[in-house]
């Protein structure tokens, strides 16, 4: 807060006010000059750690997401096979010979935890607009990634768990049920199409962010 006293002594003459008006206006924009000067420290030292949170957090998502897009190639192969087996089952009323069947989805998280911490600090809004978006950008694919996984994860729990404590000594899936278990398959199968685009999009903008911001 800043405080204006009177004068001590009395005033004689338009000089005398103009002084110390002029005294007054002078210490005023001083005064203004160091409260300016703390905050904007304030800010760029809010920026700051805000800058240094985000890469850290961006880096270690960046760590996990090869190892990731490597394990959903490999889901995808999986279902494809598993297609394969339905088809022959389909046409020949019986499972080939090896007719091992693998229904399995893995899901990774992306953290985003300092991405909350610095929107409720404000500290975005002292950051230059494009950096600002910079950040959005990465953050919005991740939030669109995760909901498609879960998504993904959701409906194949919900349509193939009836299929998923069948043994190899049960018999064999009848016309209709390869019929019904192929179609449930080729709609995961496009979820994960949708996943494995986002991953590779998030991909992308973690390269071009770490190679940009080397830290």
């Amino acid at each position: 807060m800043i405080d204006v006293h009177p004068p001590h002594e009395p005033i004689h003459g338009w000089r005398d006010f103009l002084l110390h008006l002029l005294t007054i206006t002078i210490g005023l924009l001083i005064a203004l000059s160091l409260e300016g000067l703390v905050e904007w420290q304030h800010h760029r030292h809010l920026v700051h750690e805000a800058e240094a949170s985000l890469h850290t957090e961006i880096e270690n998502n960046a760590k996990g997401l090869a190892e990731s897009i490597t394990a959903l190639h490999k889901n995808q192969d999986d279902l494809k096979h598993d297609v394969i087996v339905l088809k022959y089952i389909i046409k020949n009323h019986k499972a080939p010979d090896k007719n091992n069947m693998t229904l399995g989805l893995g899901i990774r998280t992306f953290d985003d935890v300092s991405w909350k911490t610095v929107q409720s600090t404000t500290a975005l809004s002292y950051m230059p607009y494009s950096q600002a978006e910079e950040y959005s950008n990465i953050y919005s694919t991740q939030t669109e990634l995760n909901d498609a996984e879960h998504q993904a994860a959701r409906d194949a729990i919900i349509s193939l768990a009836p299929f998923m404590n069948i043994s190899n000594d049960d018999p064999d899936p009848t016309e209709g049920q390869a019929n019904d278990i192929k179609q449930k398959i080729e709609v995961l199968q496009g979820q994960l199409t949708l996943v494995d685009s986002l991953m590779n999009s998030l991909d992308r903008e973690y390269k071009k962010f770490l190679a940009a911001h080397p830290g």
